[in-house]
């Protein structure tokens, strides 16, 4: 199979996935909006249903496993993490600052930005012994999820004290686990750096639209939000009229 790139040099698969897995985190906080903010019933959507709780459970894992699944393939993680940490880190200030109640104190960004900013440290361990601590991670984090304890700094490893609140909340442990088993799966898939998206896929339209969407990711997820208030309050401003 011939190595297919973006005219950056850019691996095709990983920029679609991430694309498709904005897209649903996309329709989900709309729904969220209309529902929750807006106050429109809905006959299906329900976050304390089964089946909304896996789509937003899908859509979480999705973006931590692809993020490290894309990080091997990454020229400069050190740097693209530091950047996503700050993004994060005015995320917190100004929801802090401006909506206190919906405060974000370690959310997916503060996660995925340690994450990248880490991975230099450990991008040279064999795949197998990633996999194992990966994998420790991970059991470890769901043994402790859940326990109160008095310092108050370790709830960015999924400690957290009395009266802890975090709209958005994804502790390294066990999530620094699951980022890890992403980049042994995209160390496998991409072993030989070779695309594993078909060409003829790869000239459709919707498969140029997903990659642009995989492109702006963090562009997309840090102004998604106001954008969907805005349109969904013209929608609503259309039906009153």
């Amino acid at each position: 199979m011939p190595v297919l790139r973006t005219k950056t040099s850019r691996m095709w698969l990983p920029d679609a996935l991430r694309g498709l897995a904005l897209l649903n985190m996309l329709a989900y906080h709309a729904m969220y909006d209309w529902v929750y903010v807006f106050g429109h019933e809905s006959s299906w959507y329900n976050i304390w249903a089964p089946g909304c709780h896996v789509w937003q459970q899908y859509i979480c894992w999705s973006f931590i496993l692809l993020s490290g699944f894309s990080f091997p393939l990454a020229k400069r993680p050190a740097k693209n993490g530091l950047i996503v940490a700050g993004c994060a880190a005015v995320l917190t200030f100004v929801t802090a600052v401006f909506m206190p109640s919906e405060a974000i104190w370690f959310g997916v960004l503060h996660l995925l930005g340690i994450c990248m900013t880490l991975y230099p440290v450990y991008r040279r361990l064999p795949t197998q012994e990633l996999a194992a601590i990966g994998i420790v991670l991970v059991v470890t984090g769901y043994l402790i999820s859940g326990t109160v304890v008095e310092a108050r700094f370790l709830f960015p490893f999924g400690l957290v004290y009395e009266g802890f609140s975090s709209s958005d909340y994804f502790p390294l442990l066990p999530h620094l686990g699951w980022y890890m088993l992403g980049a042994v799966l995209g160390r496998t898939v991409y072993a030989e750096k070779k695309t594993r998206l078909p060409g003829s896929f790869r000239e459709s339209a919707i498969a140029r639209f997903f990659c642009w969407c995989g492109r702006q990711s963090l562009f997309i997820y840090l102004l998604h939000q106001p954008v969907v208030y805005g349109l969904l309050e013209l929608i609503a401003a259309i039906r009153n009229a």
